[in-house]
């Protein structure tokens, strides 16, 4: 099995060293002059950076990819430019021949200049010949290739020592052997990983066509400020470039059920509701609709203070609520009934979030600590401050091992309480809130002098965009992430606006007017990159979708309430 020549004797089985040796210099000279006719042959475009020798090669590949294999066979004759020199050609044959040997001989008359690269191409050649002849119950011819044509190679010896116990392993084992199909494939893997070594020059890489058009429609979805449709709706017939109604900028419901101001709102997870808190005291639970409109579903009372913090448990079927300086309670959305109310003698709470794993809840209190709690209203464990100060925002990060608080005025923490290892993010300003992104790996953070800063914590915290033209001087506004691939921020003001910034670019793109009071809060809804709410000093919670009449032709996969198809 694997067409190994298994009767040559060990001594005359192909030695690189000698192989190296015999290298044929005419073929050397075949491939620089393949290589000097290509770049000889001119450039292509405006700019003059595309070699037409090169662009040939790259559009036979797609053809023989998409299986047009008459289309560029005829293209390389026409030319005169081939996808790989016959020798290559050979050379991979060879290989889904399992012609080991050969392979390696032919890999050695390529004429590859990297010797490094040669004895590695080898070794993975080699290590296929090993598994192939194991897998073949050839045990002795396995391991007269891991002596005499694996190990003299010197590379991975740690792989060698594997491998070495694998005939250990397998000489036990009966049962062992593959089919033909799992063979071809394997081999087919083995080619990949040869291609990857080998310079491009020499092996075109798979499906290069399409990852660069890829790689050109990712830079114009990127340098478009407005891009907030599926890449599906990209078209390779022209330059990509969206228009400001792929933006939420219209009013399409104002939510009057508050009696104070509303400071605080939150969509959960899946989109389909939306909670908001206010100085009435009172927590509301909206429901999105088929229709798209938003309904109340419940109306949470029990809370003797304002509400300033709301949290959504992982899977959406529970909400914390943390009432400033008070209790947090914790209510079942289905029934609206409140399952536990969470309370400490002597001190009380400011913020609160969800543990990962849905069974535990953190809590943050104003001696500065932070707790942990199970379901049941039992407290599991608590650490000590300064972890958090009277900001009522608590973050989950780094796949829940972090959390994020704001410790001091300018310092925000990254507690690592499995381990209680803790790194920290210092800023100029006074910090007045922060929000964490979909994935935990980008921190926004809201300051004193009318700044966001945007940081990306995965990893060593860097700072890497700032955005500045939205109003704050008393109160605390709130921002978000949103839109598709949260490629937006935004954020209330205290004139009365929603601000809107291109997250990459950091530009400002949008103001929405609508609102007669400050704007404390906004939420993108994470399903519908169509849908974001904000709440304001005026007493009323204002649904944006997209412009009706200019959209009304489109062929977006969202509505301005729900997913296409989805409820």
């Amino acid at each position: 099995m694997g067409g190994v020549e298994d009767d040559v004797p060990p001594t005359k089985r192909v030695k690189v060293s000698q192989i190296r040796q015999q290298a044929s210099f005419s073929l050397i000279d075949s491939m620089a002059r393949l290589l000097a006719f290509q770049e000889a042959d001119g450039v292509l475009g405006s700019k003059g950076v595309i070699k037409k020798g090169e662009l040939v090669r790259i559009i036979v590949e797609a053809l023989y990819s998409l299986g047009y294999s008459k289309s560029a066979a005829r293209l390389e004759e026409e030319s005169g430019i081939p996808l790989h020199l016959s020798l290559v050609d050979s050379f991979m044959k060879q290989i889904l021949d399992g012609r080991w040997d050969e392979s390696v001989a032919t890999l050695h008359e390529i004429g590859l200049m990297d010797d490094a690269v040669v004895k590695l191409a080898s070794f993975v050649i080699f290590e296929q010949k090993f598994y192939e002849l194991l897998y073949g119950k050839k045990v002795m011819d396995a391991l007269v290739t891991l002596r005499n044509e694996i190990a003299p190679l010197c590379v991975n010896r740690s792989r060698v020592r594997e491998l070495s116990y694998s005939i250990l392993f397998q000489s036990n084992n009966i049962n062992v052997g593959v089919s033909q199909e799992t063979t071809l494939k394997s081999r087919k893997k083995l080619l990949g990983e040869i291609q990857m070594l080998l310079p491009p020059t020499v092996i075109i890489p798979e499906n290069r066509l399409v990852h660069l058009v890829e790689q050109a429609l990712d830079l114009q979805k990127d340098a478009c400020r407005f891009h907030n449709s599926s890449v599906g709706e990209m078209s390779l017939l022209t330059d990509h470039q969206c228009g400001k109604d792929h933006i939420p900028s219209q009013t399409l419901q104002i939510l009057h059920d508050h009696n104070d101001e509303v400071w605080f709102l939150q969509f959960s997870h899946n989109g389909k509701y939306l909670a908001s808190s206010s100085g009435d005291c009172l927590v509301i639970i909206w429901e999105l609709m088929v229709d798209g409109q938003v309904c109340m579903k419940h109306r949470l009372s029990g809370h003797l203070k304002p509400v300033s913090c709301i949290s959504w448990s992982p899977d959406d079927l529970q909400i914390l609520t943390c009432g400033t300086e008070e209790m947090v309670r914790r209510w079942d959305l289905v029934s609206g009934e409140c399952l536990q109310a969470y309370e400490k003698n002597g001190v009380g709470f400011i913020s609160c979030g969800w543990a990962l794993d849905g069974k535990h809840v953190f809590i943050g209190v104003t001696d500065k600590s932070i707790c942990m709690w199970d379901l049941e209203g039992k407290e599991v464990d608590c650490w000590k401050g300064p972890r958090t100060i009277r900001i009522a925002d608590m973050g989950i990060a780094n796949n829940g091992k972090d959390l994020v608080t704001v410790s001091r005025e300018n310092t925000i923490s990254l507690f690592a309480w499995q381990t209680n290892y803790e790194k920290f993010i210092e800023e100029d300003e006074t910090i007045t809130s922060f929000t964490l992104s979909e994935d935990g790996k980008l921190l926004l953070v809201s300051l004193l002098n009318e700044e966001l800063h945007l940081w990306n914590i995965d990893g060593s915290p860097k700072l890497i965009s700032k955005y500045r033209g939205h109003k704050r001087s008393r109160f605390v506004v709130r921002s978000c992430f949103g839109g598709l691939e949260q490629s937006f921020i935004a954020s209330g003001s205290e004139d009365s606006q929603v601000y809107i910034w291109h997250r990459l670019s950091g530009e400002l793109i949008m103001k929405l007017a609508g609102h007669s009071g400050a704007v404390n809060c906004v939420s993108w809804n994470p399903a519908n990159p169509h849908m974001l709410a904000s709440a304001s000093d005026d007493r009323t919670i204002r649904i944006w979708g997209l412009n009706q009449v200019s959209n009304s032709n489109g062929n977006s996969s969202y509505s301005n309430g729900i997913v296409n198809g989805k409820t």
